[in-house]
């Protein structure tokens, strides 16, 4: 039986090249704005929540101009956008592979929960999963991801023995780090964690494939 019984991912970058469909989204806000961006809007971008990346790509905190930049991404991206997101190859099998063995598995993601549905319905994987958290759940809104994190393992009891957290950034690996999680990087995504970066009790995983196999041993 592998050690690891609850499986929490991230979802952009981990198990999903959303790339593509954000950034044509963030354009067409821009656009239909009329608003210049204050740096490029490139895959440099994708990772945060949609606010932060807003008030990044801007320049500002102007609430007004950030507020209608939102409404035109969520407008382009809620409706026909999102369907542009491709699953990395070999996710789906490493997730039918864990599913199968009988591991729980959980999407803990900074994207809003609306799209996050839509793309796991869209790709046919909504049945994988367990739970699904995002910042934008509960009301208020969850701060950041390491109590997006907390918040899940306290409502289902989730034991810190047996969960460990699945990302591709290093705010994913500190925010395991602050719930006591173990940590694997996804490093074939746009948000790959470069060496230098990683902490010495973090480990890594090269393709979907090489994540099974990891889980399924432990």
């Amino acid at each position: 039986m592998p050690r690891y019984q609850h499986i929490l991912f991230d979802l952009d970058g981990t198990l999903i090249d959303s790339a593509p469909a954000i950034l044509a989204s963030y354009r067409e806000a821009f656009s239909r704005c009329d608003v210049a961006p204050a740096r490029a809007i490139d895959e440099s971008i994708v990772g945060p929540p949609l606010i932060e990346t807003l008030q990044l790509i801007t320049g500002s905190h102007d609430k007004a101009l950030i507020e209608r930049l939102a409404d035109g991404f969520k407008a382009s991206y809620d409706s026909e956008g999102y369907k542009q997101t491709a699953a990395y190859a070999g996710v789906g099998t490493m997730l039918e592979a864990l599913k199968s063995a009988g591991l729980q598995l959980s999407i803990a993601t900074n994207k809003r929960i609306l799209p996050t549905r839509l793309i796991l319905a869209h790709l046919g994987w909504l049945g994988y999963f367990e739970h699904i958290y995002a910042l934008d759940l509960f009301e208020p809104r969850l701060p950041d991801k390491a109590a997006m994190i907390a918040r899940l393992l306290a409502d289902h009891e989730l034991p810190e023995g047996r969960s460990i957290y699945i990302g591709d950034r290093s705010e994913d690996g500190e925010s395991a780090d602050a719930n006591q999680l173990p940590f694997i990087a996804a490093t074939w995504g746009y948000g790959s964690i470069e060496a230098a970066a990683m902490a010495g009790h973090w480990r890594a995983a090269a393709s979907p494939a090489e994540l099974g196999a990891l889980l399924l041993a432990d």
